[in-house]
């Protein structure tokens, strides 16, 4: 699989510097490092294990969502501002069971192309050994340069056998898990990424952090929200600002409710945070990580595009999932999902949203594009802002018994391999 970087010389965005605008092309390659002067505050950078990026940010895993097109093309646009891609870019959630029993589907998630340096893979599992095993297959096929260890997923068909956000709760299960993938792993650093908790009365975030920082992960991701937020509600910065006063020997990120890079900057302010996460911030809007990488790198240049520009994006996404899945129609498929995304604020009408989620091909998306009003304007605020579905608080589906105690029983230890059904990228 051979995916191509940008290359089409005519393709720009919008960029906002003050009061300015300028244009900037999406480069054909990484752009050799922005000259700053003097008096430019001094980068923030990130650093997991060997590796240190140029700006703090981590795309979060999305099922669906962040497959190897997607993250090109949002590392396209966080290099626009940084030294390398502006982050790190994690692929969808795998699990570790489908890598070990040899799914080809799942292994396509976790190879990536040559652009994206360093790799990040999130893998999730329950049994110990499952997860050393798949760690090792991922190391011995130097897959990844950094791993991620999904505990935050609120899904049912996940959390109803013991996995995702609700793993942590049983402690020992959780110390087993995490430094048998550090052992497999190597020189290869191992993160943690995890909730609050399931629910208010059952918080967990303190001590997977000293557990990860105690058996040697490189760094802990929290999502201020419980399994039973899900997406709703607003995400609990304090907890993030407490588990960084807490962990001290590893980096911190946070994760919840960064649609902007101002948004981030206050993140990152308020808890003293090593980084964060970005997850649905970024849906249909990967220029985002241009914004992040500017605002780390102390400039206000953000990204502006008008409906001309976003319509070029678009085809971009849709020219790298092609490419990806080596089936036109596949990929244009798989983009009809992001439409309502791109499109969010715009003066794109019901009637052409619903023709553009149903496009077929290459050629047909082309001329349905044409129609749109390239000079429209940026729309501002009804573009920022929440995206994505937030939903409402739910029950967290868990096995019978699970929030009795924080050992493992030997009834859910029978029932536990279960946990690992063909979940890859959810």
């Amino acid at each position: 699989m051979h995916i191509t970087l940008a290359r089409t010389p005519d393709r720009c965005v919008e960029v906002e510097q003050s009061s300015t605008m300028t244009t900037l092309d999406a480069p054909t390659s990484p752009p050799s490092a922005p000259q700053r002067s003097s008096g430019t505050p001094a980068r923030r950078t990130l650093t997991i294990g060997p590796h240190t990026v140029d700006t703090p940010v981590v795309l979060a895993p999305m099922a669906g969502i962040t497959n190897m097109a997607f993250r090109l093309l949002c590392r396209e646009f966080g290099a626009l501002h940084s030294e390398d891609d502006g982050g790190l870019f994690v692929s969808e959630m795998v699990t570790t069971r489908a890598l070990v029993e040899d799914h080809a589907e799942s292994w396509r998630l976790v190879t990536m192309g040559e652009r994206e340096r360093p790799r990040s893979v999130q893998l999730y599992g329950v049994d110990p050994a499952t997860v050393r095993r798949a760690v090792e297959m991922i190391r011995e096929r130097d897959l990844a340069d950094h791993i991620d260890l999904n505990f935050g997923c609120p899904v049912p068909k996940v959390t109803r056998r013991g996995g995702g956000g609700i793993l942590p709760w049983k402690t020992e299960l959780f110390t087993r898990i995490v430094r048998g993938a550090v052992e497999a792993a190597g020189d290869v650093p191992v993160t943690v990424k995890t909730r609050i908790g399931i629910d208010e009365d059952h918080v967990t975030y303190r001590d997977a952090g000293l557990i990860a920082q105690e058996v040697g992960a490189a760094a802990i991701a929290l999502h201020g929200r419980t399994v039973t937020q899900h997406y709703s509600g607003q995400a609990n910065w304090d907890a993030i600002a407490d588990l960084k006063s807490l962990v001290t020997g590893i980096p911190v990120l946070g994760n919840g409710d960064i649609w902007s890079a101002e948004d981030a900057l206050r993140m990152v302010e308020q808890t003293g945070c090593d980084g964060v996460v970005v997850g649905r911030g970024c849906q249909g809007r990967p220029w985002l990580f241009a914004d992040l990488a500017a605002g780390f790198a102390g400039s206000d240049a953000r990204v502006r595009p008008t409906l001309g520009e976003v319509a070029r994006i678009l085809r971009r996404h849709a020219e790298l999932l092609v490419e990806f899945f080596e089936d036109e129609g596949r990929g244009i498929r798989d983009l009809r999902k992001h439409v309502a995304w791109y499109f969010k604020g715009y003066p794109v009408g019901g009637e052409m949203r619903h023709r553009l989620a149903t496009m077929e091909s290459l050629e047909d998306l082309d001329a349905k594009l044409a129609e749109l009003d390239a000079d429209s304007p940026y729309p501002g605020e009804a573009v920022e802002g929440p995206r994505g579905r937030a939903g409402t608080p739910k029950r967290a589906v868990c096995p019978q018994g699970w929030m009795d105690s924080r050992e493992i029983t030997a009834d859910i230890a029978a029932r536990l391999h279960e946990a690992e059904l063909s979940v890859s990228g959810g």
